[in-house]
Protein backbone atom coordinates (compact mmCIF):
# COMPACT_ATOMS: atom_id res chain seq x y z
CA UNK A 1 0.00 0.00 0.00
CA UNK A 2 1.48 3.33 -0.99
CA UNK A 3 1.75 6.13 1.52
CA UNK A 4 -1.55 8.02 1.78
CA UNK A 5 -1.87 11.77 2.04
CA UNK A 6 -4.51 14.21 3.17
CA UNK A 7 -7.06 15.49 0.73
CA UNK A 8 -6.22 19.04 1.80
CA UNK A 9 -8.53 22.01 2.23
CA UNK A 10 -12.23 21.35 1.61
CA UNK A 11 -15.44 23.36 1.86
CA UNK A 12 -18.95 22.48 2.92
CA UNK A 13 -21.60 23.11 0.26
CA UNK A 14 -25.36 23.49 0.60
CA UNK A 15 -28.37 22.42 -1.45
CA UNK A 16 -31.91 23.52 -0.69
CA UNK A 17 -35.02 21.79 -2.01
CA UNK A 18 -38.62 20.94 -1.04
CA UNK A 19 -39.72 24.54 -1.26
CA UNK A 20 -43.40 25.03 -0.34
CA UNK A 21 -45.83 23.88 -1.55
CA UNK A 22 -43.65 20.93 -2.66
CA UNK A 23 -42.55 19.98 0.85
CA UNK A 24 -40.97 16.58 1.47
CA UNK A 25 -43.38 13.96 2.79
CA UNK A 26 -41.82 12.26 5.80
CA UNK A 27 -42.39 8.69 6.96
CA UNK A 28 -44.60 10.05 9.75
CA UNK A 29 -46.91 11.60 7.16
CA UNK A 30 -45.87 15.13 8.09
CA UNK A 31 -44.38 17.42 5.47
CA UNK A 32 -41.21 19.47 5.83
CA UNK A 33 -39.73 22.16 3.64
CA UNK A 34 -37.69 23.88 2.55
CA UNK A 35 -34.84 21.53 3.47
CA UNK A 36 -31.19 22.53 3.25
CA UNK A 37 -28.56 19.79 3.00
CA UNK A 38 -24.96 20.42 4.03
CA UNK A 39 -22.57 18.22 2.08
CA UNK A 40 -18.97 17.81 1.01
CA UNK A 41 -17.49 16.08 -2.02
CA UNK A 42 -13.99 14.78 -2.67
CA UNK A 43 -12.37 13.55 -5.87
CA UNK A 44 -13.78 13.93 -9.37
CA UNK A 45 -17.04 12.62 -10.77
CA UNK A 46 -16.19 10.81 -13.99
CA UNK A 47 -17.87 11.47 -17.33
CA UNK A 48 -20.17 8.46 -16.94
CA UNK A 49 -21.01 9.49 -13.35
CA UNK A 50 -20.35 5.91 -12.33
CA UNK A 51 -17.71 6.37 -9.63
CA UNK A 52 -19.73 8.06 -6.87
CA UNK A 53 -19.65 6.72 -3.31
CA UNK A 54 -21.92 8.08 -0.61
CA UNK A 55 -20.53 7.88 2.92
CA UNK A 56 -23.18 8.05 5.62
CA UNK A 57 -22.12 9.25 9.03
CA UNK A 58 -22.73 7.88 12.51
CA UNK A 59 -24.86 9.56 15.17
CA UNK A 60 -22.66 12.53 16.06
CA UNK A 61 -20.79 12.84 12.76
CA UNK A 62 -21.37 15.33 9.98
CA UNK A 63 -20.63 16.05 6.33
CA UNK A 64 -16.97 16.83 7.02
CA UNK A 65 -15.56 13.33 6.59
CA UNK A 66 -12.10 14.18 5.23
CA UNK A 67 -9.59 16.96 4.70
CA UNK A 68 -9.41 20.24 6.56
CA UNK A 69 -11.55 23.32 6.68
CA UNK A 70 -9.52 26.51 6.64
CA UNK A 71 -8.04 27.08 10.08
CA UNK A 72 -8.80 23.56 11.32
CA UNK A 73 -6.22 21.70 13.39
CA UNK A 74 -8.02 18.38 13.04
CA UNK A 75 -9.23 16.77 9.81
CA UNK A 76 -12.65 15.28 9.09
CA UNK A 77 -13.93 12.40 11.19
CA UNK A 78 -12.85 9.60 8.78
CA UNK A 79 -9.85 11.28 7.19
CA UNK A 80 -7.84 8.11 7.66
CA UNK A 81 -10.19 6.31 5.27
CA UNK A 82 -11.05 8.95 2.64
CA UNK A 83 -8.44 10.51 0.40
CA UNK A 84 -5.80 9.74 -2.22
CA UNK A 85 -4.72 6.09 -1.95
CA UNK A 86 -6.97 5.41 1.03
CA UNK A 87 -9.82 2.91 1.39
CA UNK A 88 -12.16 5.32 -0.37
CA UNK A 89 -9.57 6.41 -2.88
CA UNK A 90 -10.36 9.90 -4.15
CA UNK A 91 -7.95 9.38 -7.04
CA UNK A 92 -10.53 6.89 -8.32
CA UNK A 93 -13.83 7.73 -6.68
CA UNK A 94 -16.08 10.75 -6.20
CA UNK A 95 -16.95 10.67 -2.50
CA UNK A 96 -20.01 12.44 -1.10
CA UNK A 97 -20.94 12.92 2.54
CA UNK A 98 -23.91 14.93 3.81
CA UNK A 99 -25.08 15.89 7.26
CA UNK A 100 -28.26 14.03 8.19
CA UNK A 101 -31.75 15.49 8.42
CA UNK A 102 -32.34 16.50 12.03
CA UNK A 103 -28.66 17.24 12.64
CA UNK A 104 -27.03 20.49 13.67
CA UNK A 105 -24.16 20.91 11.23
CA UNK A 106 -25.86 22.68 8.34
CA UNK A 107 -28.66 20.32 7.31
CA UNK A 108 -32.15 21.30 8.43
CA UNK A 109 -32.84 20.25 12.01
CA UNK A 110 -34.59 21.40 15.19
CA UNK A 111 -32.15 24.31 15.63
CA UNK A 112 -32.90 25.63 12.12
CA UNK A 113 -35.21 28.56 11.61
CA UNK A 114 -38.81 27.57 10.96
CA UNK A 115 -39.82 29.81 8.02
CA UNK A 116 -43.41 29.88 9.29
CA UNK A 117 -42.49 31.41 12.67
CA UNK A 118 -39.09 33.00 12.08
CA UNK A 119 -37.82 31.14 15.17
CA UNK A 120 -35.90 27.87 15.64
CA UNK A 121 -38.12 24.83 15.20
CA UNK A 122 -37.36 23.33 18.61
CA UNK A 123 -40.00 20.68 19.30
CA UNK A 124 -42.07 21.95 16.35
CA UNK A 125 -39.62 19.99 14.21
CA UNK A 126 -41.37 16.85 12.96
CA UNK A 127 -40.38 13.35 14.00
CA UNK A 128 -37.87 12.00 11.49
CA UNK A 129 -36.65 8.52 10.61
CA UNK A 130 -33.54 6.92 9.18
CA UNK A 131 -35.53 6.41 5.97
CA UNK A 132 -36.27 10.16 5.89
CA UNK A 133 -32.54 10.88 6.20
CA UNK A 134 -31.93 8.60 3.22
CA UNK A 135 -34.75 10.18 1.23
CA UNK A 136 -32.99 13.54 1.66
CA UNK A 137 -29.69 11.98 0.57
CA UNK A 138 -31.42 10.65 -2.55
CA UNK A 139 -32.56 14.18 -3.38
CA UNK A 140 -28.94 15.35 -3.07
CA UNK A 141 -27.72 12.52 -5.30
CA UNK A 142 -30.36 13.47 -7.88
CA UNK A 143 -29.22 17.09 -7.68
CA UNK A 144 -25.63 15.98 -8.38
CA UNK A 145 -26.89 14.20 -11.49
CA UNK A 146 -25.97 10.72 -10.32
CA UNK A 147 -28.33 7.95 -11.34
CA UNK A 148 -26.57 5.05 -9.63
CA UNK A 149 -24.09 5.12 -6.74
CA UNK A 150 -21.12 2.80 -6.90
CA UNK A 151 -21.55 2.28 -3.18
CA UNK A 152 -23.15 3.53 0.01
CA UNK A 153 -20.93 3.01 3.04
CA UNK A 154 -21.32 3.75 6.72
CA UNK A 155 -20.78 2.55 10.26
CA UNK A 156 -23.15 2.43 13.23
CA UNK A 157 -26.09 4.73 12.34
CA UNK A 158 -24.37 5.14 8.98
CA UNK A 159 -24.76 1.39 8.47
CA UNK A 160 -28.49 1.72 9.08
CA UNK A 161 -28.63 4.35 6.35
CA UNK A 162 -26.77 2.00 4.00
CA UNK A 163 -29.32 -0.71 4.87
CA UNK A 164 -32.12 1.75 4.14
CA UNK A 165 -30.65 2.43 0.70
CA UNK A 166 -30.43 -1.32 0.12
CA UNK A 167 -34.05 -1.96 1.04
CA UNK A 168 -35.67 1.21 -0.32
CA UNK A 169 -33.62 2.15 -3.37
CA UNK A 170 -31.69 -0.97 -4.45
CA UNK A 171 -31.89 0.11 -8.09
CA UNK A 172 -29.87 3.22 -7.23
CA UNK A 173 -26.80 1.46 -5.77
CA UNK A 174 -24.27 -1.10 -6.99
CA UNK A 175 -23.08 -2.01 -3.52
CA UNK A 176 -23.45 -1.33 0.19
CA UNK A 177 -20.81 -1.40 2.93
CA UNK A 178 -22.39 -1.86 6.35
CA UNK A 179 -20.04 -1.56 9.33
CA UNK A 180 -20.83 -2.35 12.98
CA UNK A 181 -24.55 -1.85 12.60
CA UNK A 182 -27.87 -3.63 13.01
CA UNK A 183 -31.19 -4.34 11.34
CA UNK A 184 -32.87 -2.83 14.39
CA UNK A 185 -31.94 -1.80 17.91
CA UNK A 186 -32.12 -4.29 20.75
CA UNK A 187 -33.81 -3.31 24.04
CA UNK A 188 -30.35 -2.74 25.53
CA UNK A 189 -29.39 -0.32 22.78
CA UNK A 190 -32.69 1.53 23.16
CA UNK A 191 -32.13 1.66 26.92
CA UNK A 192 -28.78 3.40 26.59
CA UNK A 193 -30.29 6.00 24.25
CA UNK A 194 -33.20 6.52 26.62
CA UNK A 195 -30.81 7.31 29.48
CA UNK A 196 -29.28 9.97 27.27
CA UNK A 197 -32.65 11.44 26.35
CA UNK A 198 -33.85 11.50 29.95
CA UNK A 199 -30.66 13.24 31.06
CA UNK A 200 -31.33 16.02 28.53
CA UNK A 201 -35.04 16.35 29.23
CA UNK A 202 -34.38 16.38 32.99
CA UNK A 203 -32.07 19.37 32.65
CA UNK A 204 -34.17 22.41 33.65
CA UNK A 205 -32.44 24.43 30.94
CA UNK A 206 -33.92 22.16 28.29
CA UNK A 207 -37.18 24.09 28.84
CA UNK A 208 -39.31 21.74 26.74
CA UNK A 209 -36.95 22.22 23.81
CA UNK A 210 -37.25 26.02 23.83
CA UNK A 211 -33.74 27.10 24.85
CA UNK A 212 -32.34 28.76 21.73
CA UNK A 213 -30.94 32.17 22.62
CA UNK A 214 -31.14 31.22 26.30
CA UNK A 215 -29.22 29.03 28.71
CA UNK A 216 -28.63 25.68 27.02
CA UNK A 217 -29.08 22.25 28.64
CA UNK A 218 -25.36 21.58 28.68
CA UNK A 219 -25.40 19.43 31.83
CA UNK A 220 -27.97 17.03 30.43
CA UNK A 221 -26.31 16.85 27.02
CA UNK A 222 -22.86 16.29 28.53
CA UNK A 223 -24.18 13.48 30.72
CA UNK A 224 -25.83 11.87 27.69
CA UNK A 225 -22.52 11.97 25.84
CA UNK A 226 -20.67 10.49 28.81
CA UNK A 227 -23.01 7.50 28.82
CA UNK A 228 -22.55 7.16 25.08
CA UNK A 229 -18.78 7.09 25.35
CA UNK A 230 -18.90 4.24 27.82
CA UNK A 231 -20.70 2.17 25.21
CA UNK A 232 -18.24 3.09 22.45
CA UNK A 233 -15.28 1.52 24.25
CA UNK A 234 -14.59 -2.01 25.51
CA UNK A 235 -13.61 -3.17 28.98
CA UNK A 236 -10.16 -4.01 27.65
CA UNK A 237 -9.64 -0.73 25.80
CA UNK A 238 -10.66 1.25 28.90
CA UNK A 239 -8.24 -0.77 31.02
CA UNK A 240 -5.43 -0.19 28.50
CA UNK A 241 -6.22 3.51 28.11
CA UNK A 242 -6.92 4.47 31.74
CA UNK A 243 -6.28 1.57 34.11
CA UNK A 244 -7.04 2.79 37.64
CA UNK A 245 -4.72 5.74 37.37
CA UNK A 246 -5.67 8.79 39.40
CA UNK A 247 -5.18 12.39 38.39
CA UNK A 248 -5.26 14.75 41.35
CA UNK A 249 -7.05 18.02 40.71
CA UNK A 250 -7.68 20.90 43.06
CA UNK A 251 -11.14 22.24 43.76
CA UNK A 252 -12.99 18.98 43.22
CA UNK A 253 -15.67 17.79 45.63
CA UNK A 254 -15.00 14.87 47.96
CA UNK A 255 -16.72 12.28 45.78
CA UNK A 256 -14.44 12.92 42.85
CA UNK A 257 -11.66 10.39 43.19
CA UNK A 258 -9.85 11.74 40.13
CA UNK A 259 -9.71 8.48 38.19
CA UNK A 260 -8.44 9.21 34.70
CA UNK A 261 -11.47 7.53 33.17
CA UNK A 262 -13.68 10.02 35.04
CA UNK A 263 -11.70 12.95 33.73
CA UNK A 264 -11.89 11.51 30.22
CA UNK A 265 -15.67 11.21 30.34
CA UNK A 266 -16.06 14.75 31.68
CA UNK A 267 -13.75 16.03 28.96
CA UNK A 268 -15.73 14.25 26.25
CA UNK A 269 -19.01 15.54 27.66
CA UNK A 270 -17.89 19.16 27.91
CA UNK A 271 -16.41 19.10 24.41
CA UNK A 272 -19.53 17.58 22.90
CA UNK A 273 -21.83 20.37 24.10
CA UNK A 274 -19.72 22.88 22.15
CA UNK A 275 -20.65 21.32 18.83
CA UNK A 276 -23.93 19.47 19.23
CA UNK A 277 -27.54 20.47 19.80
CA UNK A 278 -29.55 18.77 22.55
CA UNK A 279 -32.74 18.62 20.48
CA UNK A 280 -30.83 17.01 17.59
CA UNK A 281 -29.66 14.42 20.11
CA UNK A 282 -33.27 13.63 20.98
CA UNK A 283 -34.53 13.47 17.39
CA UNK A 284 -31.65 11.45 15.98
CA UNK A 285 -31.46 8.88 18.78
CA UNK A 286 -35.22 8.37 18.50
CA UNK A 287 -34.83 7.82 14.74
CA UNK A 288 -32.12 5.23 15.42
CA UNK A 289 -34.23 3.41 18.02
CA UNK A 290 -37.30 3.30 15.77
CA UNK A 291 -35.40 2.08 12.70
CA UNK A 292 -36.21 -1.45 11.60
CA UNK A 293 -34.97 -2.39 8.14
CA UNK A 294 -37.21 -5.48 8.23
CA UNK A 295 -40.35 -3.50 9.17
CA UNK A 296 -41.06 -6.18 11.79
CA UNK A 297 -40.86 -9.01 9.28
CA UNK A 298 -38.07 -11.10 7.76
CA UNK A 299 -35.49 -8.78 6.19
CA UNK A 300 -34.83 -11.29 3.40
CA UNK A 301 -38.36 -10.64 2.10
CA UNK A 302 -37.30 -7.10 1.19
CA UNK A 303 -34.06 -8.15 -0.40
CA UNK A 304 -35.10 -10.77 -2.95
CA UNK A 305 -34.07 -9.63 -6.39
CA UNK A 306 -31.56 -7.06 -5.14
CA UNK A 307 -28.51 -7.04 -7.41
CA UNK A 308 -26.24 -4.87 -5.27
CA UNK A 309 -23.22 -6.50 -3.65
CA UNK A 310 -22.89 -6.20 0.13
CA UNK A 311 -19.91 -6.05 2.47
CA UNK A 312 -20.64 -6.39 6.21
CA UNK A 313 -17.95 -5.75 8.83
CA UNK A 314 -18.10 -6.18 12.60
CA UNK A 315 -15.59 -6.00 15.44
CA UNK A 316 -14.94 -8.69 18.01
CA UNK A 317 -14.96 -6.42 21.08
CA UNK A 318 -17.92 -4.25 19.98
CA UNK A 319 -20.58 -4.82 22.64
CA UNK A 320 -22.75 -1.88 21.52
CA UNK A 321 -23.30 -3.41 18.07
CA UNK A 322 -22.19 -7.01 18.66
CA UNK A 323 -21.26 -9.33 15.80
CA UNK A 324 -24.49 -11.33 16.06
CA UNK A 325 -26.37 -8.29 14.76
CA UNK A 326 -24.09 -8.05 11.73
CA UNK A 327 -24.56 -11.77 11.12
CA UNK A 328 -28.34 -11.20 11.06
CA UNK A 329 -27.81 -8.79 8.17
CA UNK A 330 -25.50 -11.26 6.42
CA UNK A 331 -27.97 -14.12 6.85
CA UNK A 332 -30.86 -12.11 5.41
CA UNK A 333 -28.74 -11.04 2.44
CA UNK A 334 -27.56 -14.57 1.71
CA UNK A 335 -31.08 -16.03 2.05
CA UNK A 336 -32.18 -13.43 -0.49
CA UNK A 337 -29.39 -14.52 -2.85
CA UNK A 338 -27.33 -11.33 -2.54
CA UNK A 339 -23.59 -11.51 -3.20
CA UNK A 340 -22.47 -10.86 0.39
CA UNK A 341 -19.06 -10.71 2.06
CA UNK A 342 -18.67 -10.72 5.83
CA UNK A 343 -15.68 -10.27 8.08
CA UNK A 344 -15.36 -9.93 11.84
CA UNK A 345 -12.24 -7.91 12.60
CA UNK A 346 -10.31 -8.79 15.74
CA UNK A 347 -10.06 -5.58 17.72
CA UNK A 348 -9.99 -4.46 21.35
CA UNK A 349 -11.36 -0.97 20.66
CA UNK A 350 -15.06 -1.81 21.08
CA UNK A 351 -17.50 0.13 18.88
CA UNK A 352 -14.88 2.83 18.30
CA UNK A 353 -13.03 0.24 16.22
CA UNK A 354 -14.89 1.28 13.09
CA UNK A 355 -13.06 4.62 13.31
CA UNK A 356 -9.72 3.15 14.42
CA UNK A 357 -9.08 -0.18 12.69
CA UNK A 358 -8.02 1.62 9.54
CA UNK A 359 -5.53 -0.90 8.16
CA UNK A 360 -7.85 -3.91 8.24
CA UNK A 361 -10.85 -1.94 7.00
CA UNK A 362 -8.79 -0.45 4.18
CA UNK A 363 -7.71 -3.87 2.90
CA UNK A 364 -11.24 -5.24 2.96
CA UNK A 365 -12.97 -2.18 1.51
CA UNK A 366 -10.40 -1.62 -1.23
CA UNK A 367 -10.66 -5.24 -2.36
CA UNK A 368 -14.46 -5.13 -2.23
CA UNK A 369 -14.72 -1.90 -4.24
CA UNK A 370 -12.26 -3.21 -6.83
CA UNK A 371 -14.50 -6.24 -7.31
CA UNK A 372 -17.63 -4.08 -7.54
CA UNK A 373 -15.99 -1.94 -10.24
CA UNK A 374 -14.66 -4.98 -12.12
CA UNK A 375 -17.95 -6.88 -12.11
CA UNK A 376 -20.30 -3.95 -12.71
Amino acid sequence: MRKSKSIGIVETKYYTFAHPPKKLRLESGERLGPITVAYETYGTLNKEKSNAILITHAFSGDAHVAGYHKGDKKPGWWDSMVGPGKAFDTDKFFVICSNVLGGCAGTTGPSSINPETGKPYGLDFPIISINDMVKVQKELVNYLGIQKLLSVAGGSMGGMQALSWLTNYPERIKSAIIIASAIRHSPQQIAFNEVGRVSIISDPAWNNGDYYGKKRPVSGLALARMVGHITYMSDKSMMEKFGRRIRKEKGKHKFNTGFEVENYLHYRGSNFVKRFDANSYLYITKAIDCFDASRGRNLAEFLYGVKAKVLVLSFKSDWLYPTYQSKEIVKACKVAGIDTTFCEIHSTYGHDAFLLEVEEETKLIKHFLERVVKES
